[in-house]
């Protein structure tokens, strides 16, 4: 998505006349729901001053393509600036220039880091250059027309307030200044220079405009990308937070066995920020290095993926030397490990074994086995009584452990199409947290409310005929009858002649990836911590709208669920009502955030349906 477009002499003229960082921001509020404060508008003003002063010249063709704020495919990302032409020959250039503020930096021992002033403090962050060539990757790998008209993207940087010194093009960071160029304070002429290679000639903006709006590829998937991956390959580019994690866990697992203390690192982040994408990268890449190391989940359904896509390139005991249940430290000596890995951390409980009758605490049993672990958590995907993964949980026993704790964030998602903007619209329809996005104008993610359940299971079984990737499933509100009697349906609505069955006990936690699961419906302990292209899900009884307020009904849930279990000897607490109305609001978000292209949703309560309805419109 485009924020703002022109050619650069309607660009230049409303820089002259002082209105372009007005334009600009009410094209955020207007498309991304996006307010700003007045350092940012400042920023966009002079930024876009240098910028129009760096173009103002006859050799850069009036009608030259301009974009600001461009959206990347499937991601949260913006690139601040690109101007777009042809080059003598007629080649089609677009060249983006990452605009910086930044005065001064300082190096790091990190790849692609560096340490600046950001948000009144100093802070480490992506090198511009690395940041800048990331999100051309991230464009080249998502668009078909660049792609197929064979488009040629020309990233740099231009930091216009910055003097020269030796941090920003040190050596140290050649290989990302080689594939992008950082233009400083002094390098005005240079950077026009630049961009007169490529653009010679205008064309009105046509390139962008195609690219916005042409195809785009589907994002990997981690499951189908991982054989690759534990090959070495990089088969994710990891962008600005995710880099600046990779890094900080990379450095902490090298170096905690030289330290005194143990090295505890935070990573918070909502569905599809890349916790995954960044934790099997940590894994292949620590391995390489020669260092003991696992990937550490609570849920089998993941892991039981990950295993069938590496048969035939792992053998089951190197499997399990890799990947790990997280009940499986009680018994761990000290710092046995060099890093430990722990993903879907919100999962871990405080007992292990098939009983609950071994250990004291997973967090602190994982804490004690490594010399550093790294614990990749979102909250708001709690969805079991027994769940015990908060931050405030993991800071007590790192504490009482005596280690340094390092905290970081993942903020921008790259699943639902990389749209912040549903995510934020999810969290508000469930009422999790109030949010701007009350409706989904101008996010791309096809989200749609169906009236009839066998629309939306065919609607899902047309979507799962481009790439096994789409699914149905539901609230964990219908026994599993079928379980012991195979010719029983176990999710039938008599009205309309619809009726399913849970997915086979036979295909177990590999139910979301067998061909012939689409006949099957899915819950949340076979799909949490996967993704798909498309989800369907059915909403049950146990979460209702009544006069626009969700409520939720713990009853609702069938008996055999043991993600309620013992429900009923906290529901007379205002603390327990919270926990409950948490769980069930928290199971239908992380179901309604399985697919990275689409959700499509059946409620059995019709006041529900309408309340979706009328938001969406």
């Amino acid at each position: 998505m485009i924020v703002y477009q022109a050619i650069k002499s309607e660009f230049r003229h409303q820089v002259d006349t002082g209105e372009i960082d007005h334009i600009i921001l009410k094209k955020l509020q207007e498309k991304l729901k996006h307010g700003t404060g007045q350092n940012e508008i400042r920023a966009f003003w002079n930024s876009l001053n240098f910028m129009a002063g760096v173009i103002d010249d006859r050799d850069i063709p009036a009608n030259a393509g301009i974009s600001i704020e461009y959206q990347l495919p499937q991601s949260g990302k913006r690139i601040d600036f690109i101007i777009s032409g042809t080059n003598e020959k007629d080649l089609p250039y677009v060249v983006i220039v990452e605009l910086k503020q930044w005065s001064h930096a300082k190096l790091t021992e990190k790849d692609g880091i560096v340490i600046t002033a950001l948000g009144g403090g100093l802070h480490e962050t992506s090198h511009p250059s690395y940041q800048v060539w990331s999100y051309a990757a991230l464009l080249e790998d998502f668009s078909v027309p660049v792609r197929e008209e064979k488009i040629i993207l020309k990233p740099c940087a231009y930091l216009h307030n910055y003097e020269e010194d030796n941090v920003i093009r040190n050596d140290f960071y050649k290989e990302y200044l080689e594939k992008a160029p950082v233009f400083l304070k002094r390098d005005k002429l240079k950077l026009r220079e630049f961009i007169k290679q490529f653009v010679r000639n205008g064309d009105n903006g046509e390139i962008m405009y195609r690219i916005d709006k042409g195809e785009i590829r589907p994002s990997k998937h981690l499951a189908d990308s991982l054989v690759s991956m534990i090959k070495g390959n990089p088969e994710f580019t990891l962008i600005d937070e995710q880099k600046l994690v990779y890094e900080s866990a990379l450095f902490l697992a090298q170096t905690a066995r030289h330290k005194t203390r143990k090295q505890v690192m935070i990573v918070e982040g909502g569905p599809g920020t890349g916790k995954s994408v960044v934790a099997i990268n940590l894994l292949v890449e620590i391995t390489k290095k020669g260092l003991l190391t696992q990937y550490v989940t609570k849920n089998a359904a993941p892991r039981a993926v990950y295993q069938s896509k590496l048969t035939g390139t792992l053998k089951k005991g190197r499997f399990d030397s890799m990947f790990q249940g997280s009940g499986r430290y009680v018994d761990t000596p000290y710092n046995t490990f060099d890093c430990l890995i722990v993903d879907e951390s919100h999962r871990l409980n405080d007992r292990s074994g098939l009983y609950r009758n071994k250990g004291e605490n997973q967090i602190k049993e994982i804490i004690n086995a490594a010399a550093c672990s790294v614990f990749f958590i979102d909250e708001d995907q709690r969805v079991h009584m027994l769940d015990i993964g908060t931050k405030e949980e993991i800071l007590k026993w790192a504490n009482k452990a005596g280690a340094d704790i390092h905290e970081y964030e993942l903020p921008s998602q790259f699943r639902c199409n990389g749209s912040d903007g549903y995510l934020a619209f999810i969290d508000n329809v469930l009422q999790i947290r109030e949010t701007a996005n009350v409706d989904l104008k101008y996010v791309d993610y096809d989200f749609r409310v169906m009236d009839d359940p066998n629309q939306l299971f065919d609607l899902i079984k047309e979507k799962n005929k481009i790439d096994n990737k789409a699914r149905l499933v539901a609230g964990y509100c219908w026994d599993w009858r079928s379980k012991r009697h195979p010719q029983e349906m176990d999710i039938v609505f008599e009205d309309y002649g619809f009726a399913k069955q849970w997915n086979l006990s036979v295909d177990g936690s590999l139910w979301i990836m067998q061909p012939n699961s689409i006949e099957q419906i899915g819950c949340i302990h076979t799909c949490q911590g996967l993704e798909l292209s498309y989800v369907g899900v059915i909403i049950g009884d146990d979460l209702i709208v009544r006069d626009g307020k969700i409520l939720v009904d713990p009853a609702k849930r069938s008996s055999g669920d043991r993600s309620m279990h013992g429900y009923g000897n906290i529901i007379d607490t205002e603390e327990g009502k919270e926990k409950i109305r948490s769980l069930i609001k928290n199971t239908y978000k992380t179901l309604m955030t399985r697919g990275m292209r689409g959700c499509y949703v059946y409620c059995t309560d019709e006041e529900t349906a309408e309340y979706f309805k009328l938001l969406i419109k």
